[in-house]
């Protein structure tokens, strides 16, 4: 158990330790300042030219999401129609059928949005044609529309008045070409060296211990799992994920996955501090969300290493902790830390079966996503952070008698409702979505629908709840890992996930975008002695306790009768 404990240690400050120096070299490539990837300039010129694009002519917050939109809607069509036709495209050695049209409506803007929520099995529900040139492509397009916006946001704080904030283009381009492709370049290489397959041949036969003959799939995995965690996206080309043994081979491949995912999102917020020379700034952001982060997991690795006390009252000793749905390659500990970090983070990767966890885990992973931004997917997470910040400045500025001012802008009712709109839009939509999908199991479960609701829930009662509440929650916050005993793979879930999905990925970044144009076109006030300062502890506690207070309790009823009842029900 100790030794668990300690490579979870490690791997975090491992990650920090290599984030820190990753956050300084972000900063400096959309500063323009000299990196030693500058050799890349060329190919972004003949990208820029080749596309008609002039980066030298800056945009407003307006022409950047104007940008953003058009081009992922161009992106949404292509991944749809291919999905459907992947049957009759190449690379598709295993003989995989198209999509149906609500499977493909669904999968198509899972991976658009950066939630890689999966209704399919990655073997045989896509090929190796769909799986390179739609899920790889936007693995890295969606994670550099989430970081684009962010640099939006960077650059507007940076300035004293301006409505011009750089290029679009500018910024989506640089973040593939400078970081996502060299860092996932090294991943791939780490992981196809350690046993993660790297051909194009078809599924292989090979004669189990038990004297089964069996048929594997295989592929080109290891290039679309290093981008996969690198850019918080987290869809499998397995369907088990990486608790498939050919996802994730071994611990260091285990270790390595660990840290891409955790990777850029600790290393945008230091590159914020950098990119603004504001260090102290950085270092309240980083401190609450860790604060955040450890108060999810100590809990669940507690639960975890401690087994099951249903099972316990059986007298049957559990050494390992609770073992149920985890791999023996990793342990209980691992998978615990794995399980929060890639719910705080947004990318639903899984090494264990999270519908197996204890209930006090899946209280935790539910509430790093309710909350959405410990960390948070690439990009969006500051992004997710910045509105809190706008409230509690708002709430700070009211409580001294004294107008709310950020950055030397005062924030007026226009910045707080959209800044509340925002907030609120999250718990809305999974508890609409939650409420809809209730209703439909308890007054129409005889349906006469291709998957009638009474076959949706795998497991009665309070578990059955916690199921539909984690899906509606994992596509709201654009997460995609799932309790799998829910039968999702039919048109409601399809159809309602979806509409969730579009909802949670782009208005969280329309708002904030929004708030900081406007804020960025206001005349700057110098500090005085009476300016609320940002990079202070006391500052930090009042973001903390806005998220508590506005994000987490919003979900409490909800929380209380799926995996809390069911916690209690094991005592």
């Amino acid at each position: 158990m100790n030794s668990e404990i300690t490579g979870v240690v490690f791997t975090y400050l491992l990650t920090l330790a290599l984030a820190i120096p990753l956050g300084r070299y972000i900063a400096r490539v959309f500063k323009g300042e000299k990196t030693w990837l500058d050799f890349m300039a060329p190919l972004e010129r003949f990208i820029f030219r080749f596309s008609g694009i002039d980066t030298r002519k800056e945009m407003s917050w307006k022409q950047h999401l104007y940008a953003l939109l058009t081009i992922n809607s161009v992106w949404l069509l292509y991944a749809f129609v291919c999905l459907m036709a992947q049957g009759h495209l190449p690379l598709n050695p295993d003989g995989n059928a198209g999509q149906s049209a609500d499977t493909a409506f669904n999968t198509a803007i899972s991976f658009l949005v950066n939630c890689n929520l999966q209704h399919y099995s990655g073997e045989s529900g896509a090929t190796y044609f769909t799986q390179h040139f739609v899920f790889m492509f936007l693995h890295f397009v969606s994670a550099a529309t989430g970081i684009a916006a962010l640099v939006v946001l960077f650059r507007a704080l940076k300035d004293k008045v301006t409505d011009k904030l750089g290029n679009f283009w500018d910024y989506f381009v640089k973040t593939i070409t400078r970081i996502l492709l060299p860092v996932s370049f090294v991943i791939a290489v780490i992981l196809a060296f350690n046993g993660m397959t790297t051909s194009y041949a078809g599924k292989d036969t090979f004669i189990s211990m038990q004297g089964d003959t069996v048929q594997v799939s295989r592929g080109p995995a290891a290039a679309l799992v290093a981008i996969k965690h690198l850019g918080t996206n987290g869809g499998g080309w397995f369907g088990a994920n990486s608790a498939h043994p050919i996802e994730n081979p071994n611990y260091l491949t285990n270790t390595t996955e660990l840290v891409a995912q955790v990777l850029i999102p600790i290393a945008l917020v230091f590159a914020l501090g950098f990119y603004l020379n504001k260090k102290k700034l950085a270092y309240v952001i980083f401190g609450v969300m860790t604060l955040g982060m450890l108060m999810l997991l100590i809990p669940t690795m507690n639960a975890e290493l401690h087994g099951n006390p249903a099972i316990a009252k059986m007298g049957i000793s559990q050494p390992t902790g609770a073992m149920e749905g985890k791999e023996v390659r990793f342990g209980p500990a691992s998978s615990a830390y794995w399980s929060i970090v890639t719910t705080i983070i947004s990318t639903g990767s899984v090494n264990s079966m999270h519908d197996s966890a204890m209930p006090v885990s899946g209280t935790m992973m539910l509430l790093g996503m309710m909350v959405n931004c410990f960390y948070g997917g690439c990009g969006v997470g500051i992004l997710n952070f910045y509105i809190f910040i706008i409230i509690a400045v708002f709430i700070s500025g009211l409580m001294v008698g004294r107008t709310p001012e950020f950055f030397g802008r005062k924030i007026e009712a226009r910045e707080m409702k959209i800044a509340s709109l925002i907030a609120l839009l999250h718990p809305f939509i999974i508890l609409v979505g939650l409420a809809i999908s209730s209703y439909v199991l308890v007054h129409m479960p005889g349906a006469d629908w291709a998957v009638k609701p009474s076959a949706w829930l795998n497991n009665p009662g309070n578990h059955g709840f916690s199921e539909m509440l984690y899906e509606y929650t994992s596509a709201a916050a654009n997460n995609g890992s799932g309790f799998e005993g829910l039968g999702d793979g039919n048109i409601f879930w399809n159809v309602t996930t979806g509409i969730v999905m579009i909802l949670g990925r782009f208005l969280p970044i329309i708002g904030p975008l929004a708030i900081a144009g406007l804020l960025a076109n206001k005349k700057y006030i110098p500090e005085s002695a009476g300016t609320l300062k940002s990079d202070t502890s006391t500052f930090g506690v009042m973001i903390f306790a806005v998220i508590m207070i506005i994000a987490a309790l919003s979900f409490f009823p909800s929380l209380a009768l799926g995996p809390i009842a069911e916690h209690f029900s094991l005592k």
